[in-house]
Parts: structure tokens; sequence; C-alpha cells
């Protein structure tokens, strides 16, 4: 490395620098522009790019009160070249009691050089992360490891036929005459089976073994899955949970949706199915229901007049439930496209923490899994959950008469700190209302 005085001297002589020949120790030409106070320095091989030194890639801060978070993932290795921006590590972290992944990326197109944390490890705001050389060339990833070679076994030689020793041929036996045998006594009777051994039936083989296993395989829980349980033990000691339940006859809703499904993908790009209308009838029904849509904050109250609706989904890692925000300004079509955008990044792990952040009341659909009915748990501080569950077909009874109608159960758990009994049934009862006729909603 040159110091900071000879690099200095070499910049401001502004005089071309003389080439040295290679090869030949005492070759080389001093150049003027080279000679200062007294010192002289013998031009080697050099670059520009030796003056460039390896970057520190420190963890960012990610969110108000987060300090930490787990590493999950290196998206790239030691002397791979990345782009600017590219992703380059994946942080899970926590905020407001839901898990989020973070992403790392690197501020400028160059060559990994150092990965300072391992995965799995927990990682702090300012902790050096990765080191890496800004406009260097790396190596492009391969798409498997290389494998070590395996060392070449030196096939055993097989004894030729011709090594094999034979053996002597045995002298023959010479045969012996066989003398007259003397006659034997005629043997003894077999004795006679006692009764209780004929009646014995014979002992069956012991039955074979089924060949299996049992085997126990033990993983960490991920931060995602930690958090998760660590909720719904809050919300079991926290709330005081009752759940009730109703019917809905789905018949109008149905037809409704077939009546328009094929218009609204034609025209919208976007599947009209049954959470939209779900979510319609519930923030009309909150409106009614303020109670439903409130939280407790320390010894107060707090009620809203705008519906953040919490709706979750099922993702490989766990669920979650991002926020539709101010849900109740919305129509069926503006519900199901947003619905849709939050559904695609929970699955393809996308969300931010301010897709996840808030929420003050929230559904769950149980029924796409099979769910025949269940009992939701609250997501605190939030003071109910709506169930929606499979539909299936029933006789019910219509103006005296039996008829076959597609229903479905739906359920409500509520916080009775902050709902009664009446207000809790009469919020399920108003949804099923606008569900069974779904023209209200458009009014």
């Amino acid at each position: 490395m040159l110091s900071k005085r000879v690099v200095a001297a070499a910049r401001g002589s502004g005089r071309p620098l003389l080439a040295c020949k290679s090869g030949t120790p005492k070759a080389a030409v001093l150049s003027s522009a080279w000679r200062t106070t007294g010192t002289y320095v013998l031009r080697s091989q050099f670059h520009s790019t030796h003056l460039l030194q390896d970057e520190v890639v420190k963890v960012p801060t990610m969110a108000e009160s987060i300090s930490e978070g787990t590493l999950k993932a290196w998206k790239k290795r030691v002397g791979e070249h990345v782009e600017e921006d590219e992703e380059i590590a994946s942080i899970e972290t926590d905020k407001a009691s839901r898990a989020i992944d973070v992403s790392v990326n690197a501020p400028k197109a160059g060559k990994i050089t150092e990965l300072l944390a391992e995965e799995e490890s927990t990682v702090t705001v300012g902790q050096d992360l990765f080191k890496y050389e800004p406009g260097a060339a790396g190596e492009a990833p391969s798409e498997k490891p290389s494998e070590e070679p395996k060392p070449q076994e030196t096939p055993r030689e097989e004894p030729k036929p011709s090594e094999t020793p034979k053996e002597e041929p045995k002298p023959a036996e010479t045969p012996k005459k066989e003398e007259p045998s003397k006659p034997s006594p005629p043997p003894p009777p077999p004795p006679k089976p006692a009764a209780k051994e004929s009646t014995e039936k014979p002992e069956k083989p012991p039955a074979p073994k089924i060949p299996g296993s049992r085997n126990e395989t033990r993983v960490k829980m991920s931060r995602m899955r930690l958090r998760i349980a660590e909720r719904l033990k809050e919300s079991q000691n926290t709330a005081a949970s009752l759940t009730t339940f109703n019917e809905i006859d789905m018949s109008a809703l149905m037809q409704m949706r077939k009546r328009f499904k094929d218009q609204v993908l034609k025209e919208h790009e976007v599947k009209l199915g049954f959470m939209s209308a779900f979510a319609k009838a519930s923030c009309l029904a909150l409106k009614e229901i303020p109670a439903a849509n409130a939280s407790i904050e320390e010894d107060e109250i707090v009620y809203r007049d705008y519906v953040d609706l919490s709706v979750a989904v099922a993702t490989p890692r766990g669920l979650v439930t991002p926020v539709v925000r101010n849900a109740e300004q919305m129509g069926f079509i503006e519900i199901e496209r947003e619905i849709a955008a939050l559904g695609k990044k929970a699955r393809d792990g996308k969300l931010s923490i301010e897709d996840m952040a808030g929420g003050t009341f929230t559904i769950s659909n149980g029924g796409v899994f099979g769910s025949l009915f269940g009992t939701p748990i609250i997501n605190v501080p939030q003071a109910a959950v709506l169930g929606m569950h499979t539909i299936k077909e029933r006789p019910v009874v219509v103006n005296g008469e039996i008829v076959v109608r597609p229903v479905m159960v739906v359920a409500l758990t509520y916080d009775h700190r902050l709902l009664d009994g009446r207000e809790a049934v009469t919020f399920l009862v108003k949804v099923r209302d606008y569900i069974e006729d779904p023209v209200k909603m458009l009014l």
C-alpha cells in the first residue's frame, strides 16, 4: 500500500511516469515526478483498484423498538458478484408481536469478501454483517455446489485361473466287502399318546415383527413460530373469550357471485369471492356495534370510526394477518383486489412491517381447508374475530316446507370485557342478514 505522501507527490507533479523494464532488478528508471524531499520511489506494478478497501455493511435500522433479529438466510456467498440494491441477506424480526422479514441489500455493485454472521444466529442493529469490495468482479453463482473428487479406487486384481493351485488327486478308496448283517430283534411297539396330548393344538409360530422405525427429530422453532405461540397464549391469558355461532343461507350470495364473477374478472382482472362480501358485511355491522371494533388500553376503551381489517392468510411458515386499511370505504372489487395483493405478498414472504401493523377486527376463513365450524382465537388487543367455515347443503325449513340450501356456520369469538352477549349476538345476526340479502350492502 502506497503512503498518502507518495501518492500526493505523484498526483501533484503533473509529469508522466517513466516505465521500467521488468525482469532486471536494477533496470528501473527513476522518474522526476516521483522524487520529493530526497525520497526516491521505484514504480512497480500498480493499479488504482489497489487503493480500494473492503467496505463493511452493518445490520440496518429496521423499525421503531426493534433492536435485534434472526439471520434467516444468506442469499450470496463469499466471492460472488452482487449488483447494486441486490438482496444479500434476510433477517427475521418482529414488530407489533408479528414476525417480519427484512431484506439487507448491497449499497453498490461489487464482490462479497466475508460473511460476519452465521445463519439462524441473532444479530443486532448496527452489528457488522458482511464485507464487500465495491466495483470488483466476482464469480457467477454456481447452480450446484462443486462436489469434491472422490479418490479413485484401485481395482483388485483377481487371481488368474492358471495361478490357482491344483489339488492333488486322492487315491481311490478300495471298497470294503459287506458282511452279512445279523438279524436284529423286532423293535418294541410305540407308546400310545395320552388322551390329553391328543386334544392340544400345535403351537403357532411367533408373528413376524413389522419392519419400521421410532425416530424422533428435533427442529428449532423459528422466530415466527415462537411469536405465534406467544401471541396465542397471550390471547388466552388476557381476553375473556367467548364464542357465539349462527347459520347463514348462502343461496343469494352464491347466485350473485355466479352472475357477476365472469364480468368482474374480465373488466377488473379480479376474482370475485365470498371474502369481500363478509368483509363488507362486517364493516357495516361494526358501525352499528362499535364495541366490536374497539380495544382496551390500560383503563380506557378506544373506539374507532374506521376499520382496519386483518385478514388471516396461511403461509408455509405459519399464519399471518396482513391489514386492509380503511376497509369501510371500499367496495367489493377494491376489497378483493387488496386481499389478493396482500395474500400474494404473504405467500411470497414479501410482507413489510407496515402491511402487518395495526388492525381493528379480524376475519379468518377456515372453510377453505374444509372446517365445518370452530372457535377462532382473538387477535389481541382487538375485541373480536369472525370465523367463516365451509358451505354444506342441508335440509332447512322455508315457509313451512323442507328444502335443501347451502349453509355456512359462522362464529364470532369476542372479548367479554368489551362486548356483552347481546351485542355479540346482534353483530353476528346483522352479518347474517347482509349475506342472505347482499343487495342491502349496495344501498
